[in-house]
């Protein structure tokens, strides 16, 4: 059975409230931020609230220096290896609460984790195999650019084969990354 989702004009979603303010750290043009104000334009478009749980990295250090944030929805900064955990928790938390009545029950809400490639594809792992396996309702943004920008561009599983990061260098001693980058998917 297939759905038929009605997307209003384009010029309808421009006019939304902007859920990720102005005045971030993030740097211009940043992917994360625009992935991030993309998800808010179309749970606007389809009616839905989202509630977010960010791992350690650019993207919440940028957003949520103390004491002031970014994010105008539920957000929360999670460690760096426990995104999904957090995320299916609420999510799990959420449902319980609808079920007992002390939420209403017509509100369309989608569950969000954020997590870079190390926290994904490496420490953070475990966590999202856990919540996939157990059938958890929520989407998974892994934010890869093949290394642990926020710690110094360490290697991650998620580095290229031969690229060179500060823990992987190229020259005389090495060629760089031994290893595959890991197949994710």
């Amino acid at each position: 059975k297939t759905t038929e989702i009605k997307i209003p004009p384009l010029k309808k979603l421009t006019n939304y409230p902007e859920k990720l303010a102005p005045g971030h750290r993030l740097c211009a043009g940043c992917g994360a931020s625009i992935i991030v104000r993309q998800m808010y334009m179309v749970a606007n478009a389809l009616g839905y609230e989202l509630i977010w749980a960010n791992a350690t990295g650019c993207l919440e250090v940028c957003t949520s220096i103390y004491p002031y944030t970014s994010w105008k929805s539920p957000w929360i900064h999670s460690a760096f290896e426990n995104a999904a955990a957090t995320i299916y928790g609420i999510e799990a938390a959420y449902k319980a609460l609808k079920r007992k009545g002390k939420l209403p029950t017509d509100k369309k809400v989608k569950f969000i984790a954020l997590g870079g490639d190390g926290g994904t594809y490496d420490i953070g792992f475990q966590a999202l195999s856990g919540a996939l396996e157990r059938g958890h309702n929520f989407i998974y943004v892994c934010y890869d650019n093949e290394a642990y920008m926020n710690t110094g561009i360490q290697r991650s599983s998620a580095t290229p084969k031969y690229a060179h990061t500060t823990t992987q260098p190229v020259g005389s001693e090495s060629s760089g990354k031994p290893q595959h980058k890991k197949w994710l998917p």
